[in-house]
Order: structure tokens, then sequence, then C-alpha cells
């Protein structure tokens, strides 16, 4: 496969790497974008493995959780200008599909353009209606709902609607509870943990981390075993990184999350909406 300018221009925004080093790496991965990485991190000239491939959208996200706790929705509604985002007729469009998510709890985008729309039309003709409205392309791009079982859901949105968080807890539904919700949900927005806990991570990932930490020790001139105890060390700050219980509270960070549940309490999983990322 040809490497293409675009494809040099993605590579760099991604890893932040060179233009010469991401052309290099491009061509021995064969246009491989992630191979591409992989390779531009094992020579350490990646600045940052990025983990989502940002799209340039605007628009909003909105999140529901029902008074009791156990019912939570988020949905991703997109346009093209912030302009238009902070727009009334937009923001009063995404509170309307988020309440016929959470009144319907449709599987899928599809399923949801079909719904009736308060407005008397679909929700598809709708959509269009906007779009003629505003004069920009929008989109209902993705919808999450969620029903939790023996716990409760909090949310958290954040940074002017551009990201969503909904958690679940496994614990009693009390004020003293919530707040440790509430304050899991600011976490999972801020430091984007990828797991719940360290059992969770998928084992090819952690065989590609190492993999990776070995040969950046090994390029810097480190004997083998000494690589070993590098990249072990790497993998356990990498852990500290993507796991949520490990990670540290952003409120304290002489606590990690782990610290703030009680011995009743548990954190069951977690959603995250960022705008405009990959949803690959």
């Amino acid at each position: 496969m040809a490497v293409t300018s675009e494809m040099v221009k993605q590579l760099r925004d991604k890893t932040g790497a060179g233009m010469m080093d991401c052309k290099k790496a491009l061509e021995e991965a064969a246009g491989i974008m992630e191979t591409a990485i992989e390779i531009l991190r094992k020579k350490g000239a990646a600045t940052a493995a990025k983990r989502a491939d940002k799209a340039a959208n605007e628009g909003t996200i909105v999140a529901k959780i029902s008074a009791d706790g156990k019912h939570g929705i988020m949905v991703e509604i997109n346009c093209e200008t912030d302009f238009v985002a902070r727009g009334e007729d937009f923001s009063s469009f995404a509170q309307s599909i988020a309440q016929i998510v959470f009144d319907k709890s449709p599987n899928t985008v599809g399923e949801l353009l079909t719904f009736p729309h308060p407005n008397g039309k679909t929700v598809n003709d709708a959509l269009s209606d906007l779009t003629g409205k505003v004069g920009e392309k929008t989109e209902i791009r993705r919808i999450y709902h969620l029903q939790s079982e023996g716990g409760f859901l909090e949310q958290y949105v954040h940074m002017g609607s551009k990201i969503g968080v909904i958690v679940e807890l496994g614990a009693d539904f009390n004020p003293a509870n919530k707040t440790v919700a509430r304050d899991i949900a600011m976490q999972v927005a801020a430091m984007s943990p990828i797991v719940v806990s360290r059992d969770k991570v998928n084992k090819d990932l952690v065989d590609k981390e190492i993999e990776i930490y070995r040969t950046q020790a090994k390029n810097e001139g480190k004997p083998e075993h000494i690589a070993e105890k590098i990249a072990t060390g790497r993998l356990e700050k990498y852990y500290q990184e993507i796991v949520l219980l490990e990670q540290s509270f952003i409120k304290d960070a002489g606590k990690t999350v782990k610290d703030l549940l009680s011995a009743n309490v548990t954190v069951k999983q977690f959603k995250r909406f960022q705008l405009g990322e990959s949803m690959n």
C-alpha cells in the first residue's frame, strides 16, 4: 500500500512523532495505522498512545438517571459547529431525544429514528427538520441505556456536555453512597479508565504492552534481565492509568479510587461517552 501524506498526518496527530518517523513506520507497517503506532512506540518515537481517534464533531451528550437510581441513559447527538450545539433549537432537540430513549429504551439508533417525536412526526423527520432549521448536518450518533440490578446508577456530564459518564455501584441507595458514586463518575470523566479492575484487562492487551516496554528498554541499551524488570515496572504504571480502582483519586492524590469504597460498596461497571470519539 502506498503511504500518502494524509496517512502520515493522521499518524503524526495520533502519536506526536516526527513526519519522517511516521512515514517510515507506515511503510514498515504496510500502511496499517495500528501497527505503525506500535512500531513508533517500540522505537520510543511516539510521545503518547492515544486511546481514541477523535473525530472533528461538535454536539452534546445528555445523560439521565431515574429517581430511584435503577435506570439510566446517555445519548450523543452531533452537529458541525459549537455555535449550533449551544443553540436552543439543538439543545432542546437533544433533550427531547434523551427523554424518548429514557422512556422507550430503543436498542439501536435505527430503531429510535422510527419512534414518534413530541412534534408529531417521527424522530427521523424531526431530525431532518432540525438539520434544515440550523443549516448544518445533524446526527443522532449513539445511544446507551442500563438497568441496575442489586445496586444503583449515577451520572455526570462534564466540559460543556462533551463528556458523559454513567456508573453502577453495587451498594445501598443512600446519600453517602450517592456521593461516592458521583465522585467516581467524575473520576471516570477526568481520567478515562478502560476497566474497573485489573482482572478485566484483556490478556492480549497486556501481552502487547509488556512487549512494547521490553523492546523500549532493550533499545535503551539495557541488558535482558534489567529490561524485564523495567518492563514489569512500566506495566504496573500502565495498570494505574487504565484500571479505575487503581487510579489516584482526582480529589486526593494520596488515595486510590479503591480507597473510597467501604466494605459493602463495589463498582460494578461504568460507561463513558466523549464527544466525537471513535466507536471502534
